[in-house]
């Protein structure tokens, strides 16, 4: 008896610790369900803006939006905004609606596909792209829609070009077939993983070097491919550069090409590389960080002259000839040269790769496959109905449905959904539209079939991912509202501002003040590393010597010692030094840049309100912002906003702990 009473008495304390647990978690549970606000009596949870807070916690730049009160009254201004987007129906719209479906699509496929398949080809994708290939090929082409007799003769064809190649040589027998029409035979080059169709990539990684491979199909035709050679990727290389571009005003001793050969001079003279891109590049994203690019690797260059250059300098400090392309003149200088990147690091940018291309073909089977078993979709069922009532009108793209055609019979069920024999039919007249090779009718149909099957699979699994996927969820709530929120801005504010030309205009007139020119002056900068050499130019440029004169005085044939910069500039200009005093003549010497620097102000422009014209873009935006405020002051006043002040301490508590 006793020991029953120890028992009962464990199984009263274990009753009281379970319940005592559960009421913690209901009330933290609680805690995130509370109502934080309301807009026009409509609730806004603890949860949602608890979630969007620290989401974007480590993406806000301004302090005062980390505090919870400051961020609280942007995301009421946020609700307001939503408010009456809703209130104006531009949730209804079918443009909103369209986009946004669009997007859930999009969205859904990254927690829909097959993520073992995805990992496997992200996988052979990294080994793919660490190697490069060099190889040959063959092609007989023919549409992927040819008739059996065309695909037959194609294949044919192929085989005997093969044989043709193992006894008299690939070298030989490419050149002499090719075409350019019927028959392309083409040196490839070296190239690495997704620069071929995938097929072709397959065929070619696996193919031993030396050898021909066997025929193979892609969409352009018949294929034979010879490889070459293969060898390690070439990585990325990390670059700065000096590039001058054609300007029209351009004196006849400021032409880029004449110029970039005095600042290679001054480079070979020992000069710093980025010292001088500070001062003369035309690439004002690279020059303040002394021409330095980001790293790219093969192909991503779209000025392949700059490209191989880059690739051909072998350790990391040479320097490059001045060379040009569409883009200008240039001198590049090698920072580092990188293997390829890790996997771990590729990853992200594999798998958006791998989505995109043909081998995507593969996660989308998985996924199906996945889905059959997921809503238990057995074998194929009896089609022969829709085989009896086929015709060739079908290929003419001109079939209709026989008038006592059976709609309403079951065909297949997805979870809770009945498909019957009308949904097939209904797919089965629209897509003969698609131009559709001619078949016998029990492969075309059971082709449709499957299509049909796949659509109606992924297309359910999109429309309950909501329910079923918290993640999603969040991440499509937050795009329907900023799709909501741009289409009200784009047709309260900026669309309405842009036509108010009148108020824009009375605007300006009432805030003149903030649109200025700043103080200019119109000067000749000379820059060198000698500050003897440069005291001789500055008594040359108080004696208003042309600058083509100085130049002949003070650099030689084979050597430049001081480089000239003429143009208005503003306080911000690279070539003045900091803080540079406006003032007309000739300035003190400065070091600026690891250089020395002298300047000859011609003129001093005064600062200069600016006209309406041009300062109007910089109008339109403050007065975008002031319309924003006014608009919203208004919105607070239609819908009343009430915040739970118990709720808002208990959040700041929490976020001080």
């Amino acid at each position: 008896m006793k020991l029953i009473k120890i028992e009962l008495m464990k199984l009263k304390y274990s009753l009281t610790l379970f319940l005592a647990c559960l009421i913690m978690q209901l009330n933290g549970q609680s805690a995130k369900n509370d109502v934080l606000f309301t807009v026009a009596d409509e609730p806004v949870y603890t949860s949602e803006f608890l979630r969007v807070y620290n989401k974007n916690l480590d993406l806000v730049q301004d302090d005062s939006q980390k505090n919870i009160d400051e961020y609280l009254k942007l995301f009421t201004n946020y609700k307001l905004k939503l408010k009456e987007a809703k209130s104006l129906g531009l949730d209804k719209n079918a443009s909103y609606l369209k986009e946004l479906d669009k997007y859930k699509k999009q969205l859904a496929k990254n927690y829909i596909t097959d993520s073992k398949v995805t990992d496997a080809l992200v996988k052979e994708a990294y080994n793919r792209m660490s190697y490069e290939v060099n190889a040959d090929h063959i092609l007989v082409k023919v549409n992927e829609n040819a008739t059996q007799q065309d695909t037959l003769k194609a294949y044919t064809e192929i085989l005997k070009l093969r044989d043709r190649a193992l006894n008299e040589g690939f070298e030989k027998v490419r050149a002499e077939v090719h075409n350019g029409q019927t028959l392309f035979g083409e040196k490839l080059g070296y190239f690495t993983g997704f620069k071929m169709v995938y097929k072709f990539e397959n065929v070619a990684f696996n193919t031993n070097v030396g050898d021909i491979s066997e025929p193979f199909r892609t969409r352009f035709g018949y294929h034979i491919v010879n490889v070459l050679d293969k060898r390690k990727s070439r990585g990325e290389r990390t670059v700065a550069h000096i590039m001058l571009v054609e300007k029209n005003q351009d004196s006849l001793s400021e032409k880029p090409e004449v110029k970039i050969q005095e600042i290679y001079k001054k480079l070979t003279q020992g000069e710093s590389f980025e010292s001088l891109a500070k001062q003369f590049s035309d690439d004002k994203n690279s020059a303040p960080n002394g021409g330095k690019l980001k790293p790219f690797s093969g192909g991503q260059i779209r000025a392949k002259a700059f490209e191989d250059v880059a690739f051909n300098l072998e350790k990391e400090g040479d320097v490059s000839e001045p060379f040009k392309t569409e883009f200008g003149w240039h001198i590049v200088k090698l920072h580092k040269i990188t293997n390829v990147p890790s996997f771990e690091e590729m990853k992200p940018e594999l798998v958006e790769k791998v989505k995109r291309d043909d081998r995507s073909k593969l996660i989308d089977e998985a996924l199906i496959n996945k889905l059959k078993l997921k809503y238990n979709i057995g074998v194929e069922p009896n089609l022969e109905y829709f085989v009896s009532i086929l015709n060739n009108d079908y290929f003419k793209r001109t079939w209709s449905l026989p008038d006592n055609f059976n709609g309403r019979e079951s065909l297949i069920k997805i979870g809770d959904k009945q498909f019957t024999n009308n949904d097939f039919a209904v797919y089965l007249l629209n897509t003969q539209r698609q131009r559709t090779k001619e078949a016998p009718f029990e492969t075309l149909v059971s082709e449709k079939y499957q299509s049909f099957l796949k659509e109606s699979l992924i297309k359910y699994q999109e429309d309950h991912l909501e329910s079923e996927n918290e993640d999603y969820a969040n991440i499509v709530a937050e795009y329907r509202d900023g799709l909501l929120l741009f289409d009200l801005m784009e047709n309260t504010i900026w669309n309405s501002s842009k036509s108010d030309s009148i108020e824009i205009e009375r605007f300006y007139q009432k805030n003149k003040a903030n649109y200025f020119k700043p103080e200019r002056i119109n000067a000749v900068v000379a820059v060198s590393t000698k500050q003897k050499t440069l005291k001789k130019v500055s008594k040359l440029l108080s004696k208003n010597m042309k600058l083509d004169q100085i130049k002949s005085l003070v650099n030689g044939n084979d050597k430049i010692d001081v480089i000239f910069t003429s143009d208005v500039m503003d306080a911000e200009h690279q070539a003045l030094p900091e803080a540079f005093e406006f003032k007309k003549g000739v300035s003190k010497i400065y070091k600026h840049n690891d250089s020395f620097v002298v300047v000859k102000v011609n003129e001093v422009l005064p600062k200069e309100q600016k006209s309406f014209n041009e300062a109007k873009g910089k109008v339109i935006s403050d007065y975008q912002n002031y319309k924003e405020e006014k608009w919203l002051n208004d919105l607070k006043a239609k819908y009343v906003v009430k915040v739970n002040e118990d709720v808002l301490s208990d959040i700041k508590s929490k976020q001080k702990q």
